[in-house]
This record gives structure tokens, C-alpha cells and sequence, in this order.
């Protein structure tokens, strides 16, 4: 029997409760976070970027009710056009991107300006999840021949636009474009020894990397640029780079210790507060809510992020349609990588990368594509049919 519901009833309120958290923990740390940078400004407005930041929340829940309005089955026929649109994207900031602190990653467009790589997140999430789509609905021959085949041609999609960005330089990006080819892999059904091989082939390669690092500097020097290999150094050893790269990882890592339990309150912090943090309202935001909630309230936030990440887990599996699992599975690598690199960038856990923290960090571009994602799952959801005695089979 049937159970008969509507759209609204289908809404899963508790994704967009802890979405809702969020957003407000993201208000309240970047009131915090930009008090020393408005200070510095030629004018003091404590609220300027929360203002701004509440225009794109808007602007943002307004493309997420939009994704949910259409039926995410229509995403395969969009998909290629999507992926041609944001290739074209990358080549056009290669060509005639702004750039920002020896990033080239920006177009402007008039008085906008945006981050193609940002949404090039759902592009390729979108193609990836109708390729595996297509894969599924032709039966295959279980064998390491066709998990060979599978893996390549998810490469053959994610590597194009991952080279681009990472030639911007955009390594945090790029390395999106990564976990969600591996989250799509994972989902693709490949045998558990496709998937040891390539992690052990990720694995020998960055012992390749170590190699021509210790003995043929001159040629790793090609391939690692001279700003990522200083943040592997201050990573490592930030005492010894201090004065550079580690000063990010010292200052921040003081900040979020300086917290303790409860945290030193709302704009009260003296590493917050002091202007000694860079990027804080972006990258570097979680040392904030480290710094000014404390143990508890980075923990807070931590957990609000696994029920989001668990209630979208519970999302793919009930789906029926292989082609919304495919689509929720991107969106779970996606975040899971974000949320995982910037908290672990802000205790000294990852090396720096420039990602922001999903939902939290200021910026128009991340945050759009965050609530584009959530908009996906919201829609694959609400088009997931729930039966009172079992399933639909």
C-alpha cells in the first residue's frame, strides 16, 4: 500500500534545520571574524560583510529552491551541455581570469565577479552520476577488465577540468574534483581490489614525489609548484617557516587553543580580535569559533556537520533511482572532503589549501555552490517515493 504525500511532505525538515544552524553558526563568525578587517578599512561598518553575506545566503536558498523544483531526472539531459559550459569557463579564466594573490581563479562580468571552479564542483558531479547512470543500465561483466573500464572513463571526465584548475594554481579545488571522482568509483560498485589499487597507486605516486624531491629537485620542482611545496614545509614543520607559510598554522593553532572548554566569547578573542589570523572570515574561519566558543562549540559544529552528512547517507540509500544515488553520493564526497581539509588545515592536521568551510566560510561563489548541492539532495528526496509496507519492489 502506498502511502500518499505531497512535496512538502517529502521535505526532509531536519536537512534544513541543521542547514539552517549553520548558516546562522556562519553569521555569527563572520560578524566576529571581519571585526579587525572592517577596522582596518578607511570606514567601520562591524555588519559590512554580514550584510553581503546575507545577500548570498538569499540569492543562494534562492537557487537551491529552483534546483529543487525541477525534476533532478531532467540533470541528464543537462549534464553535457553543463560540462562543455564549465570547461569553457575554466579556459576563459585561463585566459582572461583576474587574479587574486597570485591566483588566477576569478572572472568578472561588470561589477560581478564569481568562481567558475566552484561550480564546476556540480557540473562534474552531474556528469559523473549520469555516466555511472548509463553504466548501471547496461549490464556489465563483473571482472577487473570492466572495473578498468568503468574507473577510466570516470577519469577521462574528471581530469580535464581538474587539470585546469589546478594550473590556476587551485590545488584545494582540484582536490574536490578528486574526492568526488572517488566517491563516484566507490558508488560505481568496482570489487574492493580496484579500489586498493588505486589508493596504492596514489600512494606510490607521492613516494615518486618524495624521490625526485630528495634526488632530482630540479624536476619536482615542475611539477610541485614553489607556494605549495612552502606549504608541505610549514605543514610539517611550522616552527621552522614561521615567519611565512607557518604563520598561518602558529597563529591559528594559538587561537584555537587560547579557546579551551568554553571559549573566550563572542568577539573576544585576542587572535581573533587582534587582526592576526589571515583569512580569517574565509579559510581560516573554524579557528574563530575555536578561539571564541571553545572546545564545545567547535564541537558543536563539527557534530551539526555529521547529522548533515548522515541524513544525506540515509537520503542516497533510500533512494530508488540509481541515477539520484549517484547524484547524493557526489554531494557527500564533495562536502565531506571541504568540511574534513579546512577543519584539518586550521589545527595543523592538513597542509593549507585555500578551501572554504561549507556553509560557514564568507564568499558568494562557495556558498552557492553549497546550497546548489543541497538543493540536489533536497530534490532527489522529495522525488524518492516512501511506501507504508516495504519497497517498491
Amino acid at each position: 500500500m502506498e502511502k500518499r504525500q505531497t512535496a512538502f511532505d517529502q521535505l526532509d525538515f531536519t536537512l534544513l534545520f541543521l542547514l539552517f544552524v549553520l548558516l546562522c553558526i556562519s553569521l555569527l563568525a563572520i560578524y566576529s571574524g571581519s571585526g579587525a578587517l572592517t577596522e582596518s578599512k578607511d570606514f567601520y561598518d562591524r555588519f559590512h560583510f554580514v550584510y553581503r553575506h546575507i545577500v548570498w545566503i538569499l540569492i543562494g536558498t534562492m537557487l537551491m529552491l529552483g534546483v529543487m523544483s525541477v525534476d533532478y531526472d531532467l540533470f541528464k539531459n543537462l549534464s553535457i551541455p553543463l560540462y562543455l559550459v564549465g570547461m569553457v569557463l575554466l579556459v576563459l579564466v585561463h585566459l582572461y581570469g583576474k587574479s587574486i594573490n597570485n591566483a588566477q581563479r576569478w572572472l568578472e562580468i561588470g561589477p560581478i565577479q564569481f568562481q567558475p571552479s566552484e561550480f564546476v564542483k556540480i557540473f562534474v558531479l552531474i556528469s559523473l552520476a549520469h555516466l555511472l547512470f548509463k553504466i548501471t543500465n547496461n549490464p556489465r561483466e563483473k571482472s577487473f577488465k570492466g572495473d578498468v573500464l568503468v574507473v577510466s572513463k570516470i577519469i577521462a571526465i574528471g581530469i580535464p577540468p581538474f587539470a585546469l584548475i589546478l594550473i590556476q594554481p587551485d590545488l584545494g579545488t582540484a582536490l574536490v574534483i578528486g574526492a568526488i571522482m572517488f566517491s563516484m568509483i566507490v558508488m560505481s560498485g568496482v570489487t574492493y581490489r580496484m579500489i586498493g589499487l588505486l589508493i596504492s597507486l596514489a600512494l606510490m605516486f607521492i613516494s615518486l614525489l618524495v624521490f625526485l624531491h630528495n634526488n632530482f629537485f630540479e624536476l619536482f620542482s615542475k611539477i610541485v609548484k614553489s607556494h605549495q611545496l612552502n606549504r608541505i614545509y610549514s605543514w610539517l614543520d611550522p616552527a621552522a617557516s614561521i615567519g611565512d607559510e607557518g604563520y598561518q598554522y602558529d597563529q591559528s593553532i594559538q587561537g584555537i587553543g587560547a579557546g579551551q572548554l568554553y571559549g573566550s566569547g563572542l568577539t573576544q578573542g585576542v587572535q581573533s580580535q587582534g587582526g592576526t589570523i589571515p583569512e580569517l572570515h574565509t579559510d581560516f574561519i573554524f579557528s574563530v569559533i575555536g578561539e571564541e566558543f571553545g572546545f564545545v562549540g567547535a564541537t558543536v559544529l563539527i557534530v551539526v556537520y555529521f547529522l548533515l552528512l548522515y541524513r544525506m547517507i540515509l537520503i542516497a540509500f533510500n533512494c530508488k533511482n540509481a541515477f539520484g544515488s549517484y547524484l547524493v553520493a557526489g554531494c557527500i564526497g564533495l562536502f565531506m572532503f571541504q568540511i574534513f581539509q579546512n577543519i584539518g588545515m586550521t589545527i595543523g592536521l592538513m597542509p593549507i589549501t585555500g578551501l572554504a568551510l561549507p556553509f560557514v566560510s564568507y564568499g558568494g561563489s562557495a556558498l552557492m555552490t553549497c546550497m546548489i548541492a543541497i538543493g540536489i539532495v533536497l530534490n532527489v528526496n522529495i522525488r524518492t517515493k516512501h511506501y507504508m509496507f516495504g519497497d517498491e519492489n
